[in-house]
C-alpha cells in the first residue's frame, strides 16, 4: 500500500480511526505521530466498539506493529489505562506490537492540572481544551524543561526529575488559587508505571526507517485534525502539534520524502467540538444527529457543534496537507434528508472569499453561501458496492469532489469496519 498519512479535513472526529483501521490490512506498521490523549478514535469491529485515545487504531490487528512517535506527548497512566481496558476487550497488547518512542514527552498530572487551571482563569475566553493536559505538555517541551519517555529507564533519577518541575509548577497552581500538586504521590505513580512501560521504550525513528527500508508498509495515524493545527488551524481554538500532513514526519523522524500517499479524510457534513467560530454551524442539524445519537467526543462526552459541509475549509485543508485523495465519512447520517446544502464560498464584510480568513474575528464576520442538493432519501448502512450507491447520493459526492480539488476514494456509510466503500 505504500507510506500513506491519514490526516483529518476538519476539525477532528472525522472517522479516521475507522479509515486507519480499514486500511490497517494492506499495512505493515501503522504510526501515530503527534498529539496525546486528547484523542479519541472509535472503532467498532466484530460487532465490539473500541476507543482508543494513544494506542494507535492499528492495535486491533494482531500481526501489526504500533508504534506511538516522537511527536506524541504519552500519558503513562492514562496510556496504561488504555492498555488494561483494550486487554479487557481480548486485544492482545505486548513489546512485540506496541513500542513507545524514546523521544516522546510524557503528559505528568501536573500538566493536567494547570491545563484546568488556566482555562478556568481565562473565563469567557476559553478554549474548549479537553483539559487532558497537552498545551502544557508542549510548552514544557518548547521550553527545554519536560520529561521524555527516556527518562522512564532510569529510576534512581526519575524522583529528582519530577520533583523540581512538579514544584515549579506548584507555584504557578497556588499563584491561581487551585490545589497544590502532592508531589509524593506522583513520584510513586510514575516510577510504577515506568516500570511497566519499560519493555515498549525503543528508539521508534530508526525502527520506522529500517521498516521502510526493508520494504514495509507504514500507516501514519493522524490525529485532531487540520482545522485544530497549531499554525494552519482556527487560531487560538487549536490544539498544540502540527496536525496537518508535515507533522507526520517530524513527529514520527520519518523524511518526507519517504511518503507516497496522503489521505484526507472528511465528513460528509462538519462539526467541532469546543469553542472558537463555525461559519456554518446549523442548529437544526445538531439536533437531527444528536437525535440519531451520533456526534458526541468520545474523548470528553460533549456533543458535538454541527452543520453543513463546508467546502471552503475542505478545499483549503486538502491543499496544505497536498491530499491525493479523500474519504468521506458519515454518508449515511444525512440519509433521512429531503435536501443537503454544501458551503462553496464565504462572504466577508460583503466581499467573496473562498479560502479562511486568519482572524477569529473575520470568521465570525463571514457568512456561508451554500448550494442545495436533492437528498438521496434511502438507507446507505447495507450497501457493500459502490455501484450501488442512489444517483443522489453520488452527485452530492463527485460535487464535494470538486468543489474540494481532490478525488474521493474511500466512503464510510456506518460505524463498522465493513461498512467501507472503495469508490475509484
Amino acid at each position: 500500500m505504500s507510506n500513506t498519512i491519514i490526516v483529518g479535513l476538519q476539525w477532528g472526529d472525522e472517522g479516521k480511526g475507522k479509515i486507519v483501521d480499514y486500511l490497517t490490512e494492506r499495512s505493515d506498521v501503522v504510526a501515530r505521530a503527534q498529539g496525546g490523549s486528547n484523542a479519541g478514535h472509535t472503532v467498532i469491529s466484530g460487532g465490539q466498539k473500541y476507543i482508543l485515545h494513544l494506542v494507535p487504531s492499528g492495535i486491533l490487528w494482531p500481526d501489526k506493529l504500533n508504534i506511538i512517535g516522537n511527536g506524541v506527548v504519552i500519558d503513562p497512566l492514562g496510556l496504561l489505562e488504555e492498555i488494561a481496558k483494550l486487554r479487557s476487550q481480548g486485544v492482545t497488547i505486548t513489546p512485540r506490537n506496541l513500542l513507545i518512542s524514546e523521544h516522546a514527552h510524557l503528559t505528568l498530572p501536573y500538566h493536567r492540572a494547570l491545563d484546568l487551571a488556566r482555562e478556568k482563569r481565562r473565563g469567557v475566553n476559553k478554549i474548549g481544551t479537553t483539559g487532558r493536559g497537552i498545551g502544557p505538555t508542549y510548552a514544557d517541551k518548547i521550553e527545554r524543561q519536560g520529561l521524555r519517555v527516556t527518562d522512564l529507564r532510569d529510576l534512581s533519577s526519575l524522583a529528582a526529575e519530577i520533583k523540581w518541575r512538579a514544584e515549579l509548577h506548584n507555584q504557578e497552581l497556588m499563584g491561581a488559587g487551585a490545589e497544590r500538586i502532592d508531589v509524593a504521590a506522583v513520584v510513586a505513580e510514575i516510577t510504577s508505571a515506568a516500570k511497566q512501560l519499560q519493555p515498549h521504550v525503543a528508539n521508534t525513528v530508526v525502527v520506522l526507517n529500517e521498516a521502510i527500508a526493508a520494504g514495509k508498509h507504514v500507516l501514519f495515524e493522524g490525529a485532531q485534525g487540520s482545522y485544530l493545527d497549531i499554525d494552519h488551524g482556527s487560531y487560538p481554538f487549536v490544539t498544540s502539534s502540527n496536525t496537518t500532513a508535515g507533522g507526520a514526519c517530524t513527529g514520527s523522524g520519518v523524511s518526507p520524502r519517504k511518503i507516497d500517499r496522503v489521505i484526507g479524510v472528511a465528513k460528509a457534513y462538519t462539526t467541532r467540538v469546543g469553542s472558537g467560530p463555525f461559519v456554518c454551524e446549523n442548529e437544526n442539524i445538531s439536533d437531527m444527529l444528536h437525535g440519531m445519537g451520533r456526534e458526541f467526543g468520545s474523548t470528553t462526552g460533549r456533543a458535538r457543534r454541527c452543520g453543513w459541509l463546508d467546502a471552503v475549509l475542505l478545499r483549503y485543508a486538502v491543499m496544505v496537507n497536498g491530499c491525493d485523495e479523500i474519504a468521506i465519512t458519515n454518508l449515511d447520517g444525512l440519509d433521512g434528508l429531503d435536501s443537503v446544502q454544501i458551503c462553496t464560498h464565504y462572504e466577508l464584510d460583503g466581499k467573496t472569499i473562498k479560502h479562511p480568513p486568519a482572524t477569529v474575528a473575520e470568521m465570525e464576520r463571514c457568512r456561508a453561501v451554500c448550494e442545495t442538493h436533492q437528498g438521496w432519501k434511502q438507507d446507505l448502512s447495507g450497501i457493500t458496492d459502490g455501484s450501488q450507491l442512489p444517483p443522489k447520493a453520488r452527485a452530492y459526492l463527485d460535487r464535494i469532489a470538486e468543489l474540494a480539488g481532490a478525488r474521493i476514494s474511500l466512503l464510510g456509510i456506518g460505524p463498522a469496519r465493513d461498512q467501507t466503500l472503495v469508490l475509484d
